[in-house]
Order: C-alpha cells, then structure tokens, then sequence
C-alpha cells in the first residue's frame, strides 16, 4: 500500500497565520500538521509517500527532506500550475500502480487506516470514502450512503436546504488504480466535482467508511485553535512529544519555569521556554519552543509559536501570536486577535477583539488597534443571511465593513462594464452606500450611481446599462437600524449561494487587487432613472386607451411613502384615479389595518386595493369583491393570468408550493419548473430563462410597480373583473410552522428523519419532502437562523393541520434526544 499526500494548499482562509508559509506547514502543537499525517501513515505500515505540492513547496521538501527521519520514502510532485484534487494525484504517474491511499497535508486525525483498508478489501470497492459525522456539514461535501455503505449520492458544500445527512467526506480516500482511467497525467479534475460522480454515474463500486474517530479539518482560525484545544483535552490520540509534568500540564525539554509561576491546566509548554515570575498561564494556552514571557503576564487560550518575546503585564486572552512576534510590556490583546509573523507591539498597545495583524508590521507606543493591519475589520465566516447581508449600523454593517465588501465585489465582476449601485432614501442607506462606492472605485471598476430608489429599479438599470452586476442599500422597515444590503449579477438577480461564498472568501481573505490613481473612475451619476424605468413599464401595456377612458379608481397602501409616490404616479400617468391610504405608514401590516382597507375597497366601489411590501417587490391585491390575494393565492393568480394568454410554457415556482399550482398548469398546458424556494434560486430562473412571459412572471411577482400596471391592463384588456380570475384559483390547504434548533443537531435530525421514512416516498430535492395519502410535509433548515422550516399541505384543512402537527412534533422528539 501507498500513500498520496495532497499538500498544496495556500490556506487563505488562515491569514496572516499563513502568510509566508504553505497550509500544511501550519504548526499545531509546534509540529507541521503535516506531520502529524506522515506519523499516521507509518503507524499504519505505510512507508511508501507521494508528497503533492504547488504553493511553497521548498517549505515542506526542506522540513521533511527524503522522510528518512521519519523512517518512510518520500517523492514530491510539484505542480506548475493547479491541477484540482484529482489532477494533483494522477500527476504522480508511475507512483500510482496499486492500490492507494490519498490524504490531505493540513487536516489533524487519528482515524484507524488500516481498518478502512481492511473494509475496502472485504467490499471489493474500487473507491472507499472515509466519512464521519458532522453537526454542522455546510462546508464540507456530504455523501449519502445506503444501509450497506454504497454511495448514493454526493453534495458539495450544500446550503442547509440540500443537507440531507450528516455524513462529510473527510477527504481520505482509498482507490485502485484503475479509478483513473477517465484522465490522462495533466489534466485538471477534483475528485469530488468530477472523478466521483462519473463513478457513481458507470456504476462502480463506490463505498462510504464511516469513522467515530477524530478528524478536523484545519480550514479556518477557529477551526485551527479547536484543533489545540481538543488535542489537550485527549480528544485525538497523537504524540506531541512533550513530557507529562502533571495531569493537563506538558513542558518539553531545558525550559525555566519561575517557582511563583501558575500553570492552569490543561497548558503545553515547548522546548527552552523562559517563564518569570508573577505568570499566569491559563487554561488551553500552548506556547512554542524559545519563548519567553516575562513577570506578571496573563496568557489564556493563546496559542503562541516559536521564538517569541512576551514583555512584563501583558494580556493575552484567545489571540495567537506567530514566529518571532515581539510583544513589549503592558500590552492588551483581545479575544480572536492574530499578530503576524515578526511583528513588533510596541508598549502599552491594545489590540480589539478580531483584529488580524499582517507579519512585519509595527505597532506604535500608546496605539489602540480598532481595523485589520494591512486591511480590514472583523471578519465572519458567514456574511450572507437567506438573501443579503444585514446588521445594525455603525455595529454590524460600519464604512470600513461597507468599503471592503464594495472591493470584493468589484475583484469578483467583470471589469469591462458598469456596476449600478443604488440606495433608498434614508440617511443611514446613503452613507453605506457611499462606503460601498468607495471600495468599489479602489478596485478599478466602472460605476453607475443611480441614486435613492427601490429594489426593482435597480435590477431593471442592471439590464438596462448591461452592467456586470449591481448593489442596493436599505433600511429596515421594521428595525430602524438595521441595514440591508444586497448582491446583484448581471441579469438583475441576487447572487447565487456559490458567488456568495466567493464574496465571504475575497472579503475574509482581503488582498483585493487595487489600482493607482489613473485607474480610478468617475462615478457616472444618473439623478432621474426613475421615469425612464416607469415609461419602461408604460411601455410594456397594450391597453392604456381603455383604461384612460375607463379610468378606474385604484387604492394605494404602502409602508414606505417612496412606493406610496411611485405606485401613484405610475397609476395616473395610465389614466388611473388613485385613492392613496397611509395607514400603514410606521405600522407593520396586520390583520386588522388590511381589513379596514378591504371594507374601503368594496364600500367604496373601488375597482382594485394594492398593498407593497417596503422593498416594492411584493404585491397584495384587493379585488373588487374584497377577496385579499397575497402569497400563493397571488402565485397562482399570475399563473392563471399568463395560462390565458396563450403564451406560456414553463412556469416557475418555488418547491414549497401547493402542488394546486400543477392543477392550473395542466388547465393550461404549462410545464411547471420547481427550483429551491431561497429569492436567488427563484429569481434567476425567471430572469435566465428566453421564453418572454417568464420575464412577464418574474415582473408580476418580484416588481410590484410593473405587476400593479400589468394587472390592471389585462384585466380591461379583456373585459373581465380581478374576482373573476380569483374565483378560479383552487382551494388549497396548507400549513407553516418553525421548530427552533441548535444548529450542532440538524445534520442529525435530518439523516434520522431519512432514516425513518426509508423505502416510503421521499424527496431530497430541497430539504426532506414527505410525501403521504393525505399530502405532504417538507422539512427544510433555515440558512439565516438556527431553526427548521416545516410546510404541509392537505387534501382537507384538517389533513394539513394532521400532517403538520405529527412531523413538527417527530422533530421536536429528534431535538430532545441527546
């Protein structure tokens, strides 16, 4: 047996820690992790080594020269250019002619090789999966496995709506060599996106080892001081070499510790370490080898590398300092904070809690470090919610937050057309807009400010200049200071999940490409976009005769007095009598305030009631008879509306949909095209598609300006009143209810609810749908917050509410158990 160790990793996700240094060379317990890999394979009897390099790969050859040290044969096989997973492998040539064993350079695991060699001999697979559990999947591929271990299914890096178990691909692989015979040496493929899917496809033996043994992968900084973390507590069974002083206490070789030291377990100590009197060494510190840290300092859950100084009264809580970092006296460093290599803190600093330091840098006496040195603020792992970024002004969402993402946005489009950024009209939304436009300009892009309007004029200005993408800002309605801000491509819809992860990468990352003074643009600002958008819409009706001389009386309700002035002034200019009713100015819609407006409706005789939600894409219609039409009513109602015309083919809807909608789709021969239910999935398949009317079904459903016009126009078009398009919307029963959930067990619950209903008729599309006789359910976890979404739909009203009631209550007995 052999082994591939894939090594070439830069870790951008891991700077500063890896600025200088290759991934795998990341210390952990002042050892490369990849050496902790090697260790693994000679346990195991596997001594014959393929090192797989492309960034740095002098670091790793120099540390780990021909493996003699370590007792095993190591080749390298350096990559010129990267090759993906696969590629990097099948490089390796003549080396791979037997079975082999593939292993990643930066993750940490002390999983049982030889019994998942011993597993994939007696399965007579072809290509073995090591898998483990996972409580939070989301960033890492999942494989779903039949009850005897045969690979169904994959699913790169899913959105909580695609997780359909909790079992990860832990990137430790065992294959033969004839796997390969799809490429050729050279060629550019990942065994998860390419390799393995074609197997699955031809129908090869494919099987999935599943392991309760320790694997982390070394990913992220929290991920990488967990890695500590759990090695001290002996959560991972490796040999880090150092001598057991006392229970949780380890000090290596020739260091000095004062007698009036405190060493708080668990604590690990490396070689020729100098600790003064008066230190505290807390809880899951480690500290390498030539350090030294002089009187009265307090380090806890710090992790600090090779040759450091640490001067008098410093403290250190959570932070991480690497090579050669000089640290003066009476310095502060905060939760999360990552001092560089070979940086200088210069006395009585403080450094805030997140902030990431670059190497070679040099802090000032008396300096109070609040943003990223050389970029930056804080950084989270997840920016996106279910479909923009939001947070509280001046908290969450600041001007340097804002600026920086404006220029991971411009390094991700294309830099040959505009980019159209846009606001609402408050305050708040403009200066984070401005911050945006800023970051943007530093990246060289071309900009269009079209000044302070709503939502779906923007995404009609991306089309309307072909520009390469857009932004928007808005306040919060609801919570005055909570800012939107949303990601648009260049068809007008928000950006999907995979460019939103691109996004939080560029952003986390932050080493955009800038540009100098003679790259930076003018700012193209366009003051009046508004009525050539509206004369856009104008344009689209095809009865404005009939309806100025008819001119109906049309009730405008808003709570936001920007839609209040654009809705009325769309409507007079097609010959409407507007009646506008400001009653949901300042007051979240409920019940009672649209019921007035409806008994308004019909007392006073008004042909159409429209409601728009505070983005104006969401329309609510009151007809002529009272009948409120939102939701899936008003879904169905569109559908109905373009079914008449003749012209439509495909329908789209969101998978959370009453399956009603198929009824009306075979009335009128329309294909109905389900898509996951978040606003980008949706959104982009109307606006992606040729077919006209399903850009006539996005307008109708995600721009409530165009839908009020459009409706209105059918509707005297063809002589018919909106209650009579109403009275052939099917009833329909379904249900809605959230069941909180700590996001550690969702994975879980969802594999077990698999589990449960095997061999019964079950989708995994989005999700778990359950169908029954009765109806159906749908269990799909939020991506925002840490909850399940649960739909149900009946044949009768207490059908749905039976359906409802049995799965939400099978969940919150799945959540109880421990």
């Amino acid at each position: 047996m052999k082994a591939v160790i894939m090594a070439g990793g830069e870790g951008t996700r891991l700077r500063p820690l890896t600025s200088g240094i290759p991934k795998p060379m990341v210390p952990v317990m002042n050892k490369p992790v990849v050496e902790y890999a090697i260790n693994l394979l000679k346990k195991h009897q596997i001594t014959d080594i393929a090192i797989t390099t492309y960034y740095l790969s002098n670091y790793i050859m120099d540390y780990l020269g021909d493996g003699s040290k370590y007792d095993v044969n190591i080749d390298y096989f350096i990559e010129e250019t990267p090759l993906g997973t696969g590629g990097s492998v099948l490089n390796t040539g003549e080396f791979l002619d037997g079975t082999i064993l593939i292993l990643s350079g930066d993750v940490l695991t002390d999983i049982d090789l030889t019994k998942a060699i011993n597993y994939h001999k007696q399965k007579g697979s072809k290509a073995t999966l090591i898998l483990k559990r996972e409580t939070n999947p989301l960033e890492y591929g999942i494989v779903i496995i039949d009850e005897n271990g045969r690979i169904q299914r994959f699913l790169e890096k899913p959105s909580w709506g695609e997780v359909f178990s909790d079992t990860i691909n832990t990137g430790i692989y065992i294959l033969e060599k004839e796997v390969f015979h799809y490429y050729n040496k050279g060629d550019s493929f990942d065994f998860s996106k390419d390799l393995f899917p074609r197997l699955l496809k031809d129908n090869i033996p494919m099987f999935g080892y599943v392991t309760n043994e320790y694997w982390n992968d070394i990913g992220d900084i929290n991920s990488y001081k967990q890695t500590h973390f759990d090695i001290l507590d002996g959560k991972v069974k490796i040999d880090f070499g150092a001598r057991k002083i006392s229970d949780g206490v380890y000090i290596d070789e020739d260091s000095i510790i004062y007698d009036d030291c405190r060493l708080v377990p668990p604590v690990y100590i490396g070689k020729n370490c100098t600790i003064k009197s008066g230190v505290l060494i807390d809880a899951y510190t480690i500290i390498g080898n030539n350090c030294t840290i002089d009187e009265t300092s307090s380090l806890k859950r710090t992790i600090v590398w090779d040759n450091c100084h640490i001067g008098h009264s410093v403290q250190s809580r959570a932070s991480i300092l690497c090579n050669k970092v000089v640290v003066k006296n009476n310095v502060n460093l905060y939760e999360d904070s990552v001092i560089g290599s070979e940086s200088l803190i210069s006395s009585n600093v403080t450094i805030n809690p997140g902030i990431k330091i670059w190497p070679y840098k040099k802090i000032k006496e008396e300096t109070v470090v609040n943003n990223n040195l050389v970029w930056g603020t804080k950084i989270a792992k997840t920016l996106f919610g279910n479909r923009d970024i939001s947070g509280e002004i001046n908290i969450d969402i600041t001007p340097e937050f804002s600026s920086l993402l404006g220029s991971a946005y411009a390094n991700l489009v294309k830099k040959d057309k505009p980019i159209i950024i846009s606001c609402d009209d408050t305050n708040a939304s403009k200066a984070i807009k401005n911050s945006i436009l800023s970051g943007a300009l530093s990246s060289g892009v071309k900009i269009i400010d079209i000044e302070n309007i709503m939502l779906p004029i923007t995404r009609h200005a991306i089309r309307f200049y072909n520009a390469s993408g857009g932004i928007h800002v808005s306040l919060d309605v609801y919570e005055k200071n909570k800012i939107h801000i949303e990601f648009l491509n260049e068809n007008g819809g928000n950006i999907d999940r995979n460019t939103e992860k691109k996004l939080e990468h560029l952003y986390q990352r932050q080493d955009f490409e800038r540009c100098n003074s003679d790259g930076i643009n003018d700012v193209v600002k366009v003051y009046n976009y508004t009525s050539l958008y509206l004369n856009s819409i104008i344009e689209l009706l095809k009865n404005t005769s009939k309806i100025k001389s008819k001119r109906p009386k049309v009730l405008i309700a808003s709570n936001n007095e920007t839609n209040i002035y654009l809705i009325n002034r769309l409507m007079q200019s097609i010959g409407c009598r507007t009646i506008i009713d400001y009653s949901l100015i300042d007051i979240e819609i409920k019940d009672s305030i649209i019921n007035s407006i409806k008994s308004r409706v019909t007392n006073e005789k008004i042909f159409l009631g429209y409601l728009i939600n505070e983005n104006a894409e969401t329309l609510t219609v009151i007809d002529d008879k009272g009948n409120i039409i939102d939701s899936e009513r008003y879904l169905l109602l569109s559908e109905i509306m373009l079914g008449r015309s003749g012209n439509l083919s495909k329908f789209i809807v969101p998978y959370t949909v009453t399956n009603q909608v198929d009824e009306i789709g075979s009335c009128y021969n329309i294909e109905i095209v389900r898509t996951k239910s978040n606003l980008s999935n949706i959104i982009n398949s109307m606006l992606d598609s040729k077919e006209s009317d399903s850009y006539n079904q996005y307008l109708l459903n995600f721009d409530a300006f165009s839908a009020s016009a459009i409706i209105i126009d059918y509707l005297l078009g063809n002589n018919i009143d909106l209650s009579d398009l109403v009275n052939e919307i099917p009833k329909f029963h379904t249900k809605q209810k959230e069941i909180y959930c700590d996001s550690s067990q969702r994975g879980r619950i969802i594999r077990q609810l698999i589990e449960e209903h095997k061999g019964q008729n079950i989708e995994l599309f989005e999700g778990i749908k359950i169908n029954l006789p009765h109806g159906w359910a749908l269990v799909v976890p939020d991506n925002e917050k840490a909850k399940f979404n649960l739909y149900a739909e009946g044949q009768t009203e207490e059908y749905a509410e039976e359906i409802c009631n049995e799965v939400y209550d099978r969940i919150s007995k799945l959540i109880n158990i421990t």
